[in-house]
């Protein structure tokens, strides 16, 4: 086991919390029994786990599948490749993924430039794209001979344009007024409060307000490629309802299945890596605990620094 600062809060499991943990992941096996895939985290291959998961079962799906990139997940490696063969990497399981998505239901896919144009391209075949989010990603010290990476792609689609769930109302973004308009003498559109000015405003497709998990932040895993949770929040507020399915076939540590449960929704997920899996299990019996996202208080996403209860 690592050691770490007394200050480091990174997530870790201790040899006595294994047999509880992994006791509590469901198999292959598990999967032969009729609802086991609900509130589970699967360990297992992802297109062998789906043939055993109903069509049709999902709200809302989360995609964050390796990038076109050379990665190292706990031990396995995804190694970077032509933009062809990633396509047909890509191919291989969307269609598959697709079927699990409720008729009225929603799907986000996660990217980097690297891979965003040929998922946008295999995305379509299957759904209807309505719209690519770009979130700042701020982390890492930066590139010498290019200009440093520090944004990546969400992609919006759904399966009938006609029929899905958006409520934007539950996803408002509460920013500092720097420069307060009054008319009549009182605030126009902003509020005066003891922490300072501040309005709430509609959400567009550039976030800026996410922090990448870090050390000293509770919900921060060794996972290489970790998802925040205030990022997943705003897909699942704006894009499901209490009660409602989210399914996440590349889990990672759990971060979709983590903050659905936090907000009162199902979970599904599936991943190989048994470590990965485990991490993610222990999330969620914190969360029973503690359901608090950073970022995200009093029903509204706060800016960077900006809120003042922390």
């Amino acid at each position: 086991m690592k050691q770490r600062a007394s200050n480091n809060r990174t997530l870790t499991i201790q040899n006595d919390e294994r047999p509880t943990l992994l006791a509590s992941l469901v198999s292959l096996d598990g999967l032969q029994q009729e609802g086991s895939w609900l509130d589970a985290v699967i360990c297992a291959d992802m297109m062998e786990a789906m043939r055993l998961i109903p069509d049709e079962m999902a709200n809302l799906i989360i995609l964050d599948p390796p990038y076109n990139l050379s990665r190292n997940f706990g031990g396995t490696s995804f190694l970077a490749r032509d933009e062809r063969e990633y396509e047909d990497y890509l191919r291989s399981w969307m269609h598959e993924v697709c079927r699990k998505l409720k008729p009225t239901g929603s799907l986000y896919l996660c990217g980097d430039w690297h891979c965003s144009a040929t998922m946008q391209r295999v995305l379509s075949d299957e759904l209807t794209i309505l719209n690519r989010i770009t979130w700042q990603r701020e982390k890492g010290r930066g590139a010498k001979a290019n200009w440093k990476n520090s944004m990546e792609d969400i992609w919006f689609a759904v399966k009938d344009p006609q029929q899905y769930y958006f409520n934007v109302e539950a996803v408002m973004i509460k920013r500092r007024v720097l420069a307060p308009y009054r008319e009549n003498g009182k605030p126009k559109d902003w509020e005066e409060t003891e922490a300072g000015n501040f309005r709430l405003s509609h959400p567009s497709n550039f976030w800026d307000d996410i922090t990448v998990p870090f050390w000293s932040m509770h919900e921060n895993t060794d996972h290489p490629t970790q998802k925040p949770e205030k990022l997943i929040a705003k897909l699942i507020l704006a894009s499901s309802k209490e009660g409602d399915v989210v399914f996440d076939p590349f889990m990672g540590s759990g971060t979709s299945c983590v903050v659905a449960s936090k907000l009162g929704r199902h979970f599904c997920g599936i991943e190989q890596n048994k470590e990965y899996c485990l991490w993610a299990q222990k999330r969620l019996l914190l969360a029973k605990e503690d359901t608090a996202i950073q970022g995200y208080a009093d029903g509204v996403f706060w800016e960077r620094n900006t809120n003042p209860h922390g």
